[in-house]
């Protein structure tokens, strides 16, 4: 059976391994950092093969929390990165010169192996700069972790941390969508092809690769952040939040999380107009069953009574289940709202 490539997949593969030419030169990775007191922001950008941006700044702060200082040479990926991207280069021209269909399968499940182990080793490294803390630091505070978001965004202190692909990063991206694409069509042409329509065991783990490190890199959106209680703040009153009962969320379309220890702060909030309705992704809420889970708004089912006692007199208790407000409905002589009518 013809084991070469399409025309298009063949170019296909060439563009998208000439692009990489980019990725060995622009930034792969950016974190964002901003606060009160740098009202323009603090960027780290991550080369293939140095730390660029305010690194002496970021140093600077490090030292006042016990983290390590930045440094191109403290890093052994800023040797090998290089020359991984420029064999992946290469390797991906010769694809396309040796016109072999299995040779693509396999191009793209080693590109998509190194997106996934680089993720990894970013991850890691995450992990040791925000955990192992220089003990005699100045600044100290019990059980404080640094490390930054892996992707999105995260608090961390009064520092609001985003962590993004760069121009490298988004180049890279769309590279292995391209070689998927390329890898897609000759499945579907190999399908064509034979008297009987059933996946080859070649195609077979390109498929399931591609979903799996999809899923893992692409997603930014993982879910509510939990509200530490008896540390957090309400993002609009202010006052500490310490009932477990009551905990609203607001989920930007970035990741940034805003917190509120009452659904009255909550909507205050969403009519401030500090953030537009257009940036929202997603509406959380405690469960007041006292059981740790977190609801979606459409999926919740809401009392409202002055029985509650709610921290800011908003007296709104969000529900996973139907019987859950039954319950407490007769208790509390309360009466079921709606989101979409609080919501408007």
């Amino acid at each position: 059976m013809n084991n070469k490539l399409s025309g298009v997949a063949r170019w296909i593969v060439g563009v998208a391994s000439i692009a990489m030419v980019f990725v060995l030169f622009l930034p792969i990775w950016r974190i964002e950092l901003s606060a009160p007191q740098y009202p323009e922001g603090l960027v780290l950008q991550i080369y293939a093969d140095k730390i660029g941006g305010d690194v002496d700044i970021v140093n600077g702060l490090n030292h006042y929390i016990g983290m390590r200082t930045l440094h191109t040479r403290d890093f052994v990926e800023f040797i090998a990165l290089p020359y991984i991207i420029g064999g992946l280069l290469a390797i991906g021209l010769l694809v396309a010169l040796l016109n072999k269909r299995k040779l693509l399968y396999g191009f793209v499940l080693l590109f998509l192996a190194t997106a996934f182990i680089s993720m990894v080793d970013f991850y890691r490294w995450e992990y040791n700069y925000g955990h192992n803390l220089d003990e005699s630091a100045p600044i100290k505070v019990p059980g404080m972790a640094y490390q930054p978001p892996l992707i999105g965004y995260k608090q961390l202190l009064n520092f609001s941390a985003y962590s993004v692909p760069d121009k490298g990063g988004w180049i890279f991206a769309g590279v292995g969508a391209l070689l998927a694409l390329a890898a897609f069509l000759e499945i579907r042409k190999h399908r064509k092809n034979k008297a009987r329509i059933s996946p080859t065991p070649s195609s077979t783990p390109v498929i399931v690769a591609m979903l799996l490190v999809s899923t893992a890199i692409m997603s930014c959106s993982t879910g509510p952040n939990p509200i530490r209680y008896g540390q957090d703040d309400c993002d609009y009153c202010k006052m500490g939040i310490s009932d477990r009962r009551f905990g609203f969320e607001i989920l930007t379309q970035k990741g940034k999380a805003y917190k509120f220890d009452d659904m009255h702060c909550l909507l205050s909030f969403i009519q401030s107009n500090r953030v537009a309705k257009s940036e929202i992704a997603e509406f959380y809420f405690a469960d007041f069953s006292g059981n740790g889970k977190w609801i979606r708004a459409a999926d919740s089912y809401l009392l409202q009574s002055p029985a509650l006692h709610s921290p800011m007199n908003g007296n709104v208790a969000a529900f996973a289940s139907p019987d859950s407000l039954t319950k407490y409905r007769n208790e509390l002589q309360g009466q079921q709202v709606l989101w979409k009518d609080l919501y408007k």
